[in-house]
């Protein structure tokens, strides 16, 4: 496996040095990983833990790596010796990969020394945006299908890199993604993969029927072919029907056709018809050449007959929204006597005023039909009591607040590493993805609904809202004394 130990930013490093050199490096401290906003849709799937887990948990600086560091005149050699056998030995506390997270709540939380925390920032921040990106993407995607066939993700010869490629299609099953074209994710992760031909394979023999009889009998049992290189429906789909009746002959059924270009609403339903009439009720029509949710979705409303939908560059890309913007902001440093001195970071926008404090995420559901309420940021001490109503504050506008009763909370956050150890047991991928869609079904439609969907409220606890405001008002208090001295 790569050293990617030095998958960070600089700055980690020289700050890292100065903490050192200020003997604060070993300072206890809290920070949170979340996003601000995702314009793709109110909810993200969170995902990409594990490899964070493998990052954070594996990190080694060898001979090569400490060369590089001195070699850039920066750090001294008692820091580099430090550097050397530094290794992560704090906590880790996130929320499953799969489960649906929304702007403002923690997604992950690290408790460790202040120079190991700082350290693991640029790494599992590229790591967690990166894969909670695509899921989120290839959840909106295979929604947007209705549940009219699986969508197979084929995006790798698009994706920006080959790393992009393979954790993207790992992140595109965690959104719901059925199989990917992309051997070398199926092979690490135990994905399904899937794939036909190319149009090449119709160019390169003297006719599309001979193309097309010489593919099935080299996968009698799993023929699709690809329909569109010359004419769809004067040669493709009538050479097909052909070659499918030969199959037939033979004691195997064909798997179906695939449309690539033209009209997919009209050509589908004219390729079911042809199916259809030829007696291959069975046979699908899978589609591909840049879906996306809004093209899906579009199709599925002018009726189009398809069965499965083969989507790539707009997938692997989220090309709409090609970065989700996830920070990692500190919330708290443990003093010595184990006594918690929360951090907050204030901003002329409001939206980038940090929630402060070492805490606890929660989401509430209605007792009655089990559905998501909201969801609610705690200090980490506080327990949740379900015997009353209780009113959430809004962690922005202080004015507006709710309560809620008749409920119950459920602990978002698990806790995956303990003292530099692994306590938390992955699930396979597909486990993954069945959890996630489990979650999802505990949302009203008009929180996921592709279009101007509502907003899920994420809120504070009366002592969470009233500490962060407290804090606000202290500091511009402090400030206005200094200023005008």
């Amino acid at each position: 496996m790569r050293n990617l130990t030095l998958l960070t930013d600089l700055y980690q490093l020289t700050m890292g040095y100065g903490f050192y050199r200020h003997d604060k490096h070993e300072e206890e401290v809290v920070f949170d990983l979340f996003f601000r906003k995702n314009s793709l849709i109110t909810y993200s799937l969170a995902a990409g833990l594990e490899q964070a887990m493998d990052y954070l948990l594996n990190w080694r600086f060898d001979d090569e790596d400490i060369a590089y560091l001195r070699s850039l005149k920066l750090f001294d050699e008692d820091f580099l010796a430090y550097l050397k056998n530094m290794k992560f030995t704090g906590d880790v506390y996130a929320v499953k990969e799969g489960t649906p997270v929304f702007p403002g709540e923690p997604i992950l939380t690290i408790k460790a020394p202040l120079i190991q925390a700082q350290f693991a920032e640029t790494a599992l921040l590229n790591i967690i945006n990166h894969q909670t990106l695509i899921a989120t993407k290839s959840s909106k995607i295979c929604r947007a299908t209705a549940g009219q066939g699986v969508v197979m993700e084929f995006g790798l010869r698009r994706a920006q890199a080959p790393d992009a490629g393979i954790y993207g299609a790992r992140a595109a099953v965690i959104g719901g993604c059925a199989s990917t074209s992309n051997v070398i994710a199926g092979q690490m992760f135990d994905i399904p993969v899937a794939g036909t031909m190319a149009h090449s394979w119709v160019m390169d023999y003297p006719t599309e029927y001979e193309a097309f009889r010489a593919y099935a009998n080299a996968y009698p049992d799993s023929c699709m072919l690809l329909v569109d290189t010359y004419d769809t429906l004067r040669s493709g789909m009538p050479n097909a029907i052909k070659v499918f009746k030969e199959l037939r002959a033979a004691g195997h059924e064909p798997k179906g056709v695939r449309l690539d270009s033209g009209d997919l609403a009209y050509l589908s339903k004219k390729a079911r018809k042809m199916l259809d009439d030829a007696g291959f009720e069975n046979a699908i029509v899978c589609v591909s050449g840049d879906l996306d949710e809004r093209s899906i979705s579009s199709l599925i409303q002018q009726g189009a007959k398809i069965g499965s939908w083969g989507v790539g560059t707009r997938l692997i890309t989220s090309e709409d929204l090609p970065a989700l913007g996830g920070v990692y902001k500190l919330a708290a440093v443990i003093e010595k006597d184990g006594t918690v001195t929360p951090k907050i970071k204030l901003s002329d926008n409001t939206a980038k005023i940090t929630n402060p404090a070492f805490k606890s995420l929660y989401r509430l559901y209605d007792k009655e039909n089990g559905m998501a309420i909201a969801d609610l940021i705690t200090l980490k001490d506080e327990t949740v009591d379900e015997s009353k109503p209780l009113t959430l504050f809004h962690p922005i506008e202080t004015w507006r607040e709710h309560e809620v009763e008749n409920f119950y909370a459920v602990p978002l956050q698990e806790t995956i590493v303990k003292n530099g150890k692994l306590v938390y047991e992955f699930p396979k991928l597909m486990e993954v993805q069945a959890y996630s869609k489990a979650e999802l079904a505990k949302f009203w439609e008009e929180y996921l609904r592709l279009d101007l969907p509502q907003v899920y409220k994420v809120d504070l606890s009366k002592k969470l809202h009233d500490l962060k405001f407290g804090m606000i008002d202290g500091i511009r208090k402090k400030a206005k004394k200094e200023s005008e001295k």
